[in-house]
């Protein structure tokens, strides 16, 4: 077969689910809109330590109330979402990011603390709103592919937003970086209130909001996926420290943003593959195989270049995993409730990141940097292991369920009759 043949196979996928109205330009939106979200944690460490001339110890707090509250609100604004509507979430919390950024500069520490957890409760839903509105404009046997292209999107932001921000940092202030980076989240606002995505697709009811029990969506299957979400991201939050404690102890820390650059590059080809074949892998297989080969990750750290190749299977792994959770949720989750849902998945990517990160760094502080790829990965592979059996089980009763023979029209009518 030749490459071009080989080239219009693999994009035929995207190509369809690109042709779907709206999709495209919410996927520009969406990368540019959060360009300035990713870069939020760095500029505000920049402030507290340049400007506020406060350690890593207390700009890591302020980074740590901005993801506490946004795990809190992330559902909470998912469900008034789903209650009122979009850009009635948009206005509220375009309003609070404008107060937050255009305050921040001039707040003393004690008070940008509180004032970082308010905003991060309030924070715009980009994230979850994206994927929610994946869901109504894509059909569930294109999603896959939408997912990817969501994942990709993401990851292409966070190569741009942190680096984004140091540059202007170094090139301007902390101080005028933190405005700066406030008004590309207002304005993402704006343009996603100008844009209103859908939150439900034309086939769904479009009428006053049926009331959905969590109790009916919120199943043991749905919760295993947000737990192998939170799995995931913690692998990741490790590995993203992991990476920078090898470097530095091999005093190759020069390398650090090559070998980061590689990662992502990884899971970008991974995202690409992921939605251009034509068989879906659950969101557990992606998982126990992300954590499985982060795990020997840091037996590459002799180099930079060895540490780099041994981070591609995991590499190629983060985005197609992130992309399969983000799926699942939209199809396990009733219309009604969808931003609810997908709220409790942001929270769970968000609280793996946070919790990750800090375990990876206590764990290379008593031990050795290798260590961390190894408990973090460790820790996301017992997760997959506590979700196997209830995942087992629920496999063996579909094909049960598959294997009963549809009942005869004639006894299905003397049985109606009576």
């Amino acid at each position: 077969m030749s490459p071009e043949v080989r080239t219009n196979v693999n994009m035929k996928p995207y190509r369809t689910a690109l042709a779907l109205p709206g999709l495209r330009s919410l996927l520009l939106v969406a990368v540019l809109a959060r360009i300035p979200l990713t870069a939020t944690g760095v500029t505000l460490t920049f402030h507290v330590v340049l400007d506020l001339d406060r350690g890593y110890g207390a700009a890591g707090l302020v980074g740590a109330a901005v993801t506490v509250g946004a795990a809190i609100g992330g559902p909470l604004l998912g469900r008034l979402v789903d209650r009122r509507g979009l850009r009635p979430v948009l206005v509220l919390t375009g309003i609070a990011e404008a107060v937050f950024w255009t305050t921040a500069p001039s707040l003393s520490y004690p008070l940008l603390l509180p004032a970082a957890f308010v905003a991060g409760s309030l924070a715009l839903p980009i994230f979850s709103v994206v994927r929610q509105s994946i869901a109504a404009l894509v059909p569930e046997d294109q999603r896959r592919q939408a997912y990817a292209l969501d994942s990709m999107s993401v990851e292409l932001s966070f190569m741009i937003g942190p680096a984004l921000a140091v540059a202007l940092v170094t090139a301007i202030s902390a101080q005028t970086t933190l405005y700066l980076v406030g008004g590309g989240i207002v304005a993402a606002g704006i343009a996603l209130w100008l844009m209103n995505p859908p939150i439900r697709s034309a086939a769904e009811p479009s009428g006053p909001r049926r009331h959905v029990p969590r109790r009916e969506w919120l199943t043991p299957r749905l919760l295993a996926v947000l737990a192998l979400s939170t799995a995931a991201t913690l692998v990741l939050g490790g590995t993203d420290v992991a990476v920078v404690a090898v470097l530095r102890a091999s005093g190759e820390a020069n390398w650090t943003g090559a070998v980061l650059a590689g990662w992502a590059i990884a899971s970008l080809a991974g995202g690409f593959a992921y939605g251009a074949v034509h068989r879906s892998l659950s969101p557990l297989v992606l998982t126990a195989a992300l954590a499985l080969c982060t795990i020997p990750v840091g037996l590459g750290g002799a180099h930079w270049w060895l540490l780099c190749l041994a981070l591609i299977p995991a590499g190629a792994l983060c985005a197609p995993t992130i992309a399969a959770s983000s799926d699942a949720v939209s199809r396990l989750a009733p219309a009604e409730v969808r931003g609810e849902a997908m709220g409790l998945h942001g929270s769970a990517v968000t609280v793996g990141i946070a919790v990750g990160a800090p375990l990876a760094g206590a764990v290379i502080d008593a031990s050795a940097p290798l260590w961390g790829f190894v408990v973090t990965g460790a820790l996301g592979a017992l997760v997959t292991l506590a979700v196997l059996p209830s995942e087992l089980r629920r496999r063996r009763h579909a094909d049960a369920l598959a294997s009963v023979p549809p009942a005869e029209p004639e006894l299905a009518t003397a049985t109606a009759t009576h």
